[in-house]
């Protein structure tokens, strides 16, 4: 049995996968290519991986799009529509194009090269032609240059490309795609270097929907540094962005996190989503640095997380990035359970029968002063991963210490954790279970918790608990999903 496989989360069909890479929407489809090892389960010489999607939810796998050739490996990168043909490959018409990381050797020697090329596609990403005249940018000042992610500013009337420069990034811009002239550097001084940076992104998102009121945002993952026991993570910066430079809003010492667990790096957003659609899109490599190449999967490794809709939100004076589920995702429930305004006991009483592996749970609730609670997912007798609120510390967290196989990896079992802005108000929880995941969306998306889980098939049941009796559980529901 695949027990690990997810129901409702992007996997490989078989062998390695990471970085979600080229997520672009063309004629209908929505493509994500992935980095991927063909042919083992750990990191190895990198291709592009391939599959189509009509909704995000379900995908079809294709056939490998992007293989390694005399300039090296395929590393990371992005994809963009070329609605008016600024680069000439498709005569007139728009087409695909794809922006990736070259990665090899400098030939007679041992120093790492990264250099940017390009590939194309005529026939809606069904198969893909390299640009003869590839690298098309490269910058011997770096080692670590890569992860290029391009997208067209319409003020400047130009494509630009950010991409990661060791502990920076680097933005240019260009006319046509293939020649590139360097435009500013920001990340020195700036957010976390507890890590290398790597797959940026920067995009505009209106704030509290007000077009009048745009802000952009960047986001960068850092790389896993063994010093640091949270492994591979991701930060992000809201400023302006004028076609040329970025300016962070905040002091330059403060660090925005992404997502407070573990399993959640190397996100980018989907371009050319269509503008009656209006949504920022972003989809993450569901695992981290640090044991990425020894979780107990059998056959194939890696999934994604699930996709998330983008926003900017003012709370509590502060404008920060919310992240919510897409709606997509709910056209794959199949209603468990529905409680509203209801005691902590009948709802306990709901739970005690119920056995699910792949569901989606919401819950609402008004805790006391000091009471805590715990939702329990994927039990047995042995095993459980925690969901809970902890009153003294007013914060929200996700304990895998008992979630099932934890010792392929000495810092994979622990609790994570995420303090709430706000005391004594409604505490809401958005959380999808896989069968080798968490997804925890706290308070409307104002922070998230993403962590694996290795849970046995048996450990499928779901229990309920407080620590006082003043606990009023407003909303509580579970949808199965698959």
């Amino acid at each position: 049995m695949d027990k690990f496989r997810p129901k409702y989360h992007f996997t490989p069909e078989q062998n390695w996968m990471n970085d979600p890479n080229g997520m672009v929407f063309f004629n209908g489809e929505y493509h994500l290519f992935y980095q991927h090892h063909p042919n083992g389960t750990t990191w190895g010489p990198m291709h592009w991986g391939h599959a189509i999607s009509s909704d995000m939810v379900n995908f079809e796998h294709r056939p490998i799009a992007l293989y390694p050739d005399e300039n090296g490996t395929i590393f990371s990168g992005s994809a963009v529509v070329d609605w008016e043909d600024t680069s000439g490959f498709f005569e007139g018409e728009p087409g695909l194009v794809a922006i990736f990381t070259h990665h090899d050797t400098v030939p007679g020697t041992d120093l790492v090269r990264q250099r940017q090329s390009l590939a194309y596609s005529v026939d809606s990403g069904k198969s893909w032609i390299k640009y003869s005249d590839n690298p098309v940018l490269e910058n011997d000042r770096f080692v670590d240059f890569r992860d290029p992610k391009v997208f067209w500013h319409p003020d400047a009337k130009r494509w630009v490309m950010i991409l990661a420069s060791g502990q920076t990034v680097c933005l240019y811009h260009s006319s046509n795609l293939k020649e590139w002239t360097f435009a500013s550097e920001f990340g020195q001084g700036n957010g976390s270097h507890d890590g290398v940076w790597e797959c940026p992104d920067l995009f505009p998102l209106s704030v509290d929907d007000d077009p009048s009121r745009t802000k952009w945002v960047m986001l960068v993952s850092v790389g896993s540094g063994p010093e640091h026991i949270e492994g591979s993570r991701t930060q992000y910066f809201i400023g302006d962005f004028d076609g040329h430079s970025f300016v962070n809003d905040n002091p330059s010492d403060t660090i925005l996190w992404l997502d407070h667990g573990r399993d959640n790096y190397a996100g980018v957003s989907w371009s050319d989503i269509p503008d009656e659609d209006g949504r920022r899109i972003y989809l993450a490599w569901m695992s981290n640095g640090k044991y990425a190449n020894v979780t107990p999967t059998e056959g194939w490794r890696s999934a994604m997380t699930i996709p998330r809709i983008l926003a900017l939100e003012s709370r509590h004076d502060q404008i920060r990035l919310i992240q919510k589920p897409i709606q997509e995702l709910e056209k794959i429930r199949t209603p468990i359970l529905s409680l509203k305004e209801s005691s902590l006991e009948e709802a306990q009483l709901s739970l005690s029968g119920l056995e699910l592996d792949s569901f989606e749970m919401i819950a609402e609730f008004m805790p006391g002063i000091t009471d805590a609670f715990e939702i329990r997912v994927r039990t047995s007798d042995s095993q459980q991963t925690v969901i809970g609120y902890e009153a003294t510390r007013n914060e929200i967290f996700v304990d895998r210490t008992l979630s099932g196989i934890i010792d392929f990896q000495e810092d994979f079992a622990g609790t994570h954790a995420v303090k709430l802005v706000t005391e004594n108000e409604s505490i809401k929880l958005h959380i999808f279970v896989d069968r080798s995941s968490i997804e925890v969306f706290v308070n409307d998306g104002i922070a998230v918790i993403t962590d694996l889980i290795f849970p046995e098939p048996e450990a499928n049941g779901l229990g309920l608990y407080a620590s006082g009796d003043r606990i009023q559980l407003r909303r509580f529901e579970i949808f199965k999903l698959g």
